[in-house]
């Protein structure tokens, strides 16, 4: 198993369903962009982390976690720096996350078309800074986030 990163959106769709099937559990936890915007993206990212955890079906003896920072929980863990690409558990967890994450995108891409969401995920490529520029953030932008907050 490779990083989400290294993979394209249709070997992640592969494997997001073998993993849902296969996995004893799973869990998804989502940080609205508002929310993002008042704690910082590390923040959000360990509470996202937090909330998936405490969705699981079953209680983890110990957890894997994608970065060098702890989680909230009570559970024994070991933060892994680069763990998405030495750990395949973390590997997994960081499919399960990219897929979802581009479903939403393709969701708000519906809503506000004219940024190209679906095929930019909401990254700063330079088709979205130049929609950005024309029409102004929309709801869905974060308002921290460089190309966003110089428009504001």
């Amino acid at each position: 198993m490779k990083d989400s990163k290294q993979l394209s959106a249709s070997q992640r769709e592969e494997l997001f369903n073998l993993i849902r099937e296969g996995a004893s559990a799973w869990g998804i936890g989502i940080v609205r962009h508002e929310a993002i915007d008042q704690m910082n993206i590390l923040r959000a990212s360990l509470l996202a982390m937090e909330k998936a955890v405490s969705r699981l079906a079953i209680t983890p003896d110990y957890i894997l976690i994608d970065g060098t920072a702890p989680i909230k929980t009570l559970i024994p863990q070991l933060p892994l720096k680069y763990g998405d690409t030495l750990c395949a558990s973390i590997a997994a967890a960081s499919i399960i996350a990219k897929v979802i994450r581009d479903r939403v995108m393709r969701v708000v891409d519906k809503l506000y078309p004219q940024y190209c969401f679906a095929k930019n995920k909401g990254y700063g490529t330079q088709e979205h800074l130049t929609a950005l520029r024309e029409y102004g953030p929309c709801p869905w932008h974060r308002k921290t986030f460089r190309g966003v907050k110089e428009l504001l």
